[in-house]
């Protein structure tokens, strides 16, 4: 009896299910065929009738600059680590951390005595040596007087020339101890190499200094800050630009840093690295800036662009007026109050603006903003607000493509 109620109840569910299918099958039929029916054209063609809200600018024919950005390092021209190279203990520095010195300054005073003293006792041993080489030129003379007399043998006179000869060489060589005496004695005060800027003290006074030379610890170092060097990287593809440009005439570095007149920074570049980096695939550029008022400090990061080339007679439109379809890159030009797709090529992407041909007049208004609501010969409205030329304007507020390489695509898809 149990088993016959049961299977009641499961028959009852399932048919419940099928019902519901069925009605939902017949509501989505229905739904498509209302859609679709014969009388829906009109429906669709009010899309097109319906004018879309956008905001437009012109096109303009000009010369376009072919530019690259680049994140530049800023380097001291020269980079000096000062070392001792005699060993002792290290009795003053002369100098303030963080003090500009020129090249000569006394910078650090190593304890001189025992140099001194090393000198004095060379000096001492030379006038020795000199004076027993002056009796045995004495000497050699008498003997050479004698042996002309025949009153001394052969042997004798080679012995007196021997031990004149003898202490010729001593004096040679105490005259080369002396020098070496100097040398150190003059080791022991440690001047600038260079005119440029002190970082901290590495070793204080006080201490003892052991270690020389290579393998001596570095006291101080010095940067040459005037001038300095910018280095940045392009990638290779662009070296065929960069050396025709560098052919026909000089590569500018333009820096996002102001000088005092508020104008951007710039400088030509001086160096073009002799190889492309294998991990990178990029090839380094430097770049020489005067520096005179210390805006630029070693180690300080920059934004660089460079020109590389010109489009001659671009039609030049923001590149928020680009935009992409299975088919390739288009822009929306307006006939009127109509939006006509127009295909186009991209030349060249500053970031900001853009560089395309296409089929499209000069002046022409082409939309920039709403997009998404035109469609090919449908109607527009157009807004406030509107950009009137290719300037930085609104453009610069969307330009997230650019990255470092100034090489980011254009925005695509917008509302």
């Amino acid at each position: 009896m149990s088993n016959s109620i049961a299977g009641t109840t499961v028959h009852r569910s399932r048919g419940k299910v099928w019902l519901i299918g069925g009605i939902a099958l017949v509501a989505v039929l229905g739904g498509y065929w209302y859609l679709n029916r014969p009388d829906a054209g009109g429906a669709n063609a009010n899309r097109v009738n319906i004018a879309a809200p956008v905001r437009v600018a012109k096109v303009e024919k000009r010369d376009m600059a072919v530019i690259e950005r680049s994140l530049g390092n800023v380097l001291a021209n020269t980079l000096v680590q000062v070392t001792p190279r005699v060993q002792g203990t290290l009795q003053r520095a002369m100098f303030k951390e963080g003090q500009f010195v020129k090249k000569g300054d006394l910078l650090f005073e190593i304890d001189p005595r025992p140099y001194q003293a090393t000198l004095d006792q060379a000096q001492a041993i030379y006038r020795r040596d000199v004076a027993q080489l002056e009796n045995a030129v004495r000497d050699r003379k008498r003997y050479e007087d004698l042996k002309a007399q025949g009153a001394i043998s052969i042997q004798q006179q080679d012995t007196s020339n021997t031990n004149a000869a003898v202490l010729e060489a001593t004096v040679a060589s105490d005259k080369a101890a002396i020098e070496l005496a100097e040398l150190n004695l003059g080791f022991t005060q440690i001047h600038s190499p260079i005119d440029g800027k002190t970082g901290p003290v590495l070793i204080q006074p006080g201490n003892m200094i052991n270690g020389t030379g290579v393998n001596g610890a570095t006291l101080v170092t010095i940067a040459e800050v005037r001038p300095v060097k910018i280095s940045f990287t392009l990638s290779q593809s662009e070296l065929p630009r960069i050396q025709m440009r560098q052919r026909s005439g000089k590569i500018l570095a333009v820096l996002d840093v102001k000088d005092a007149n508020g104008n951007n920074l710039a400088a030509a570049v001086d160096f073009i690295g002799n190889a492309v980096s294998n991990l990178s695939g990029t090839i380094e550029l430097r770049a020489t800036f005067p520096n005179e008022d210390l805006s630029l400090v070693p180690g300080q990061l920059v934004n660089v662009t460079v020109q590389l080339d010109d489009i001659k007679d671009a039609l030049v439109i923001p590149r928020e007026g680009i935009n992409d379809s299975p088919n390739g890159p288009f822009v929306f030009g307006l006939a009127g109050d109509v939006a006509k797709q127009v295909p186009a090529k991209v030349l060249f992407d500053d970031g900001v603006n853009v560089g395309i041909s296409a089929n499209i007049e000069p002046g022409t208004d082409i939309v920039v903003e709403g997009q998404l609501r035109v469609v090919p010969d449908g109607k527009v409205h157009i807004i406030d607000g509107t950009n009137n030329g290719n300037s930085t304007g609104n453009n610069t507020s969307n330009n997230n493509g650019g990255g470092a390489d100034g090489k980011g695509a254009g925005k695509r898809g917008k509302q």
